[in-house]
C-alpha cells in the first residue's frame, strides 16, 4: 500500500516536473492548432462560409479530400520522419519542426486572406507533413525523459492532453465560425496557438539522438518497406502496433459519423454534436488516467481485453438505441437530454471512450518498452504507417456501406463493435498476455 501511494505521488509529481511539462504543454498545443485548422476549414467548407462558387454543392467531396489531405503525409514521410528522429537529437527537432508549423500558419492566413481553397487545401496537406515529422520524436522522446515505472503515467497524460486538445479544437472552431469575421480570428488563433507550442518547445530538456551515425535513405518507397519490416521483428510490439491501429480505425469511425449521427438519427442541432464529441472526448482522457490509477508503475497488458470487451458491449448497445421522431426542425440540447433514452445514448458514447482509454495505453507502453532504444523512432514511424492506412479503411468502409450501401449509421456501428470482438479474438489469441491480468514492472 505504502509503495502504490508513493508510485502515485510521483505520478502526480510527473506533471509538474521541467523535464516532462514543456513537452506536454507542446504536444497538446500542436494537436490544438491542428483540430482548431482542420475543424475550422471542414466547417467553411460545410456551412458555405468560404465564398468560393467551386465549392456549392461540392462541400462533401472537399471535406472527404480534407480529410485524406491531411492524412496522406503519415503514408509517405513517416518513413524518413523515423530516421531523422533516431539520428538528431530530440529537442532540437521538436523546435525545428514548432518553427514550421509557425511558417505555414503564415500561409494559412494568406490562403484565407485570398480566400483560396487550393491554398487552405495545400495548408492542410503541409500540417499533415508537419505532424507526420512530430509523431516519430513525440513517443520515442518519452522513453528519454521517464523512468521506466513512469511510463504508463507519462502515456496517460499525453493521451489525455491529446483528447482535450482534439475535443477543444473542435469547440473553439465552432465558436469561431460563429463570429463576424471567421477567417480573421481563425488565423488570429492559429498564430498564437503555433507561437505558444514553440516557446513551450524551447524549455524541452535534451534527448541525445538515438543512432546518431544512422545514413538517411531519402527514398520513400524502399524505406517504407524497411520501416515496416521494424515493427515485426518483436511478435508482441507488432501486434500492439495492429492493436493500436484498430483503436484509430474505430476512433476515426465514431469521431467522423458523430456529426451526422447527431443531426439524422438523433434529430438533435450542432450543440448535440458538441456534447457526444466532448462525452466521447473526455471519456478517453478518463479511461487513459484510470488507466494509470489501476496500473500504478505497472504495465498492465489485461487491460487490453477489458478495453476490447468494453468497446464492444457500449458499441452494440449504442446501435439498438434510437430516440422517437422529432415532429419538426431539431432538438436543442434541452429537448434532447429531456427526451426518451438520451441520458442511455450519452452513457454509452462516454463509456466507449472510458474502454478505449483503457485500451490505449498499456499497447503504446509495452511498444515503447520493448523496442530498443536505437530503432524506436523507426518502428514508431512504422505505427503510424499503419495507424493511418487503418483510418483511410475505416473512411472507405464507412463510405461504402453508408453511401453506396443502404445501412444506417446504427447498423454501422454494430458492424464495426462485431468486427472489434473479431479483431479481439485474433489479437489476444496471438498475445495471450493480452488476456492475463499480470502486473508486469516496468523498472525491471
Amino acid at each position: 500500500m505504502d509503495h502504490h501511494s508513493k508510485s502515485t505521488d510521483r505520478q502526480v509529481a510527473l506533471f509538474k516536473q521541467k523535464r516532462f511539462f514543456p513537452f506536454l504543454l507542446t504536444q497538446f498545443l500542436g494537436a490544438l492548432n491542428d483540430n482548431v485548422f482542420k475543424n475550422s476549414l471542414i466547417l467553411l467548407i460545410t456551412y458555405g462560409a468560404l465564398i468560393n462558387e467551386d465549392i456549392k454543392g461540392n462541400s462533401s467531396l472537399y471535406t472527404n479530400a480534407a480529410a485524406m489531405l491531411f492524412i496522406l503525409p503519415f503514408f509517405l514521410f513517416s518513413p524518413i520522419a523515423g530516421q531523422i528522429s533516431d539520428k538528431i537529437e530530440k529537442s532540437i527537432l521538436i523546435r525545428r519542426i514548432k518553427a514550421l508549423e509557425i511558417v505555414i500558419m503564415c500561409l494559412a492566413v494568406v490562403a484565407f486572406y485570398f480566400e483560396s481553397m487550393f491554398g487552405l487545401l495545400a495548408v492542410l496537406f503541409l500540417m499533415g507533413t508537419q505532424s507526420s515529422f512530430f509523431g516519430p520524436v513525440k513517443f520515442s522522446i518519452i522513453p528519454q525523459h521517464l523512468h521506466k515505472d513512469e511510463l504508463v503515467s507519462g502515456n496517460a497524460q499525453v493521451e489525455a492532453g491529446t483528447f482535450l486538445a482534439i475535443l477543444l479544437g473542435t469547440i473553439v472552431a465552432g465558436i469561431l465560425l460563429n463570429t463576424d469575421s471567421p477567417t480573421l480570428y481563425i488565423s488570429m488563433a492559429v498564430i498564437v496557438f503555433s507561437i505558444a507550442g514553440y516557446l513551450s518547445s524551447r524549455h524541452i530538456p535534451a534527448a541525445p539522438a538515438a543512432a546518431p551515425s544512422l545514413k538517411i535513405n531519402w527514398n520513400i518507397f524502399s524505406q517504407i518497406i524497411k520501416t515496416l519490416s521494424y515493427t515485426r521483428e518483436i511478435k508482441s510490439v507488432f501486434y500492439s502496433i495492429i492493436a493500436i491501429s484498430w483503436f484509430w480505425f474505430l476512433g476515426a469511425a465514431y469521431l467522423t459519423q458523430i456529426p451526422e449521427y447527431s443531426k439524422t438519427v438523433l434529430g438533435g442541432d450542432n450543440n448535440v454534436v458538441i456534447i457526444l464529441l466532448t462525452l466521447f472526448s473526455i471519456g478517453i482522457s478518463i479511461g487513459s488516467l484510470l488507466c494509470k490509477k489501476i496500473s500504478g508503475g505497472y504495465l498492465n497488458t489485461g487491460l487490453v481485453s477489458v478495453g476490447f470487451l468494453g468497446l464492444s458491449i457500449f458499441g452494440i448497445d449504442l446501435s439498438f438505441q434510437s430516440l422517437p421522431p422529432i415532429q419538426d426542425g431539431l432538438r436543442d440540447i434541452r429537448e434532447f437530454i429531456t427526451t426518451p433514452n438520451a441520458i442511455h445514448i450519452l452513457v454509452d458514447v462516454g463509456f466507449i471512450g472510458i474502454f478505449a482509454g483503457l485500451y490505449i495505453i498499456p499497447l503504446y507502453t509495452l511498444v515503447q518498452q520493448r523496442t530498443s532504444p536505437s530503432v524506436i523512432s523507426r518502428v514508431i514511424a512504422g505505427n503510424n504507417i499503419i495507424n493511418a492506412f487503418f483510418m483511410v479503411m475505416s473512411a472507405v468502409l464507412g463510405a461504402v456501406l453508408l453511401g453506396l450501401g443502404s445501412y444506417s449509421i446504427p447498423d454501422f456501428f454494430l458492424i464495426i463493435s462485431i468486427m472489434n470482438i473479431i479483431a479481439a479474438i485474433i489479437i489476444c489469441s496471438s498475445i495471450p498476455e493480452f488476456v492475463l491480468f499480470l502486473n508486469i514492472k516496468t523498472n525491471s
